[in-house]
């Protein structure tokens, strides 16, 4: 399938605007030319509108929306994959002929095929960024409370974090769930949003959902990472989880960090110009080392002069953190530095600090 056909989707969806409006967002009511709703997961309020008559095509077109809160925007088919939280957008495309009670495509009596994959995994960086707009701040929400129980109330306000608080989960029978989500931008080296990470949370934030994955992530990873800035600028911390980056952080707040959110991808990631040294901060595993041992090769590669790695006393870094408090963190990481950065960086936290926080 190409563009022409995913726009003829599209259209024959505008043409039954309202009748998509009513299956998908049944919270909502009609309002003279537009469907009113709170958001594209069919919340009640207003701010979201659809366009349910006008022309087939161009300016003004039947099945536009737009969210006037978060400033989303888009055809139906985008309205469908965010209100149905798909990863694939090929199950996008799938519900939509479902919906319009059209068939799959086949190719040579094989098995459907899935189609155009440049466009969909473009329309996939868009969905992830769209996702992470809807966001909120973290500060009193269950995200806030899941973090503080892993010891990372630190991270409330850093920018790559946003709270979600009814993010679909689609489980393998096809059905959907919502549940709070902590969410958290990946991005390239740019600063653009490529992708966004989802962990999906108890209803009080006392851990993660009941869900057999209760973390995916969403558009571009491949190279990129969440990014939290730091006021060095020559010096890196890298790793594969959210959770062990924001455990090291914690002890190393002045150096810039990111993670990549699996060791696949900690040994694919880019790398920034002009830097002096990188950190691998890896897991307590064999595809940790292999992670660490494939960035590594690459960072001398590209002419970074120094890596050096972490590696944590139990499984993980937040396990770490957990069983031996900030301050022991903060030792058990000493050694393993470079002499100048453990003297100029390392934040010998008290644990009583953090009891206090």
């Amino acid at each position: 399938m190409d563009r022409i056909e995913i726009s003829e989707l599209a259209r024959r969806l505008g043409e039954n605007a309202e009748s998509v409006c009513r299956h998908y967002l049944s919270n909502g009511r009609r309002q003279g030319r537009y469907w009113l709703v709170g958001d594209v997961h069919n919340s009640a309020g207003s701010s979201l509108y659809v366009r349910l008559t006008g022309p087939g095509s161009g300016h003004g077109r039947r099945g536009k929306w737009t969210d006037a809160a978060t400033g989303e925007h888009g055809d139906l088919i985008d309205l469908i994959r965010l209100n149905r939280s798909h990863d694939d957008w090929c199950e996008t495309l799938d519900e939509v002929r479902q919906f319009l009670r059209l068939p799959r495509p086949v190719v040579s009596g094989s098995e459907p095929r899935c189609e155009t994959r440049v466009s969909a995994d473009r329309n996939a960086s868009e969905a992830a960024r769209r996702l992470f707009r809807i966001g909120r701040p973290l500060a009193g929400t269950p995200a806030a409370a899941y973090l503080a129980g892993r010891g990372l109330g630190h991270a409330l306000g850093a920018a790559p974090l946003r709270y979600h608080p009814r993010c679909y989960h689609r489980l393998k029978d096809g059905t959907a769930v919502q549940h709070p989500a902590l969410l958290a931008a990946v991005t390239n080296l740019g600063g653009t949003v490529t992708g966004v990470s989802r962990t999906w949370l108890a209803r009080d934030g006392s851990g993660k959902a009941a869900l057999a994955d209760p973390r995916r992530a969403l558009g571009h990873l491949l190279g990129h990472g969440v990014r939290f800035a730091g006021t060095v600028t020559d010096v890196l911390v890298a790793s594969e989880g959210l959770e062990t980056i924001l455990s090291v952080r914690r002890s190393l707040p002045a150096i810039p960090a990111v993670a990549a959110l699996s060791a696949n991808h900690l040994s694919a990631l880019l790398l920034p110009s002009g830097l002096r040294r990188l950190y691998v901060a890896r897991d307590a595993d064999a595809e940790g080392l292999r992670a660490y041992t494939a960035l590594r090769a690459r960072a001398e590669a590209a002419g970074v002069p120094e890596v050096w790695e972490l590696v944590p006393a139990e499984d993980d870094f937040n396990a770490d953190l957990m069983r031996l408090g900030p301050r022991g963190l903060a030792l058990h990481l000493a050694p393993q530095l470079a002499e100048a950065d453990a003297m100029a960086h390392l934040h010998l936290e008290s644990d009583a600090a953090d009891v206090a926080a």
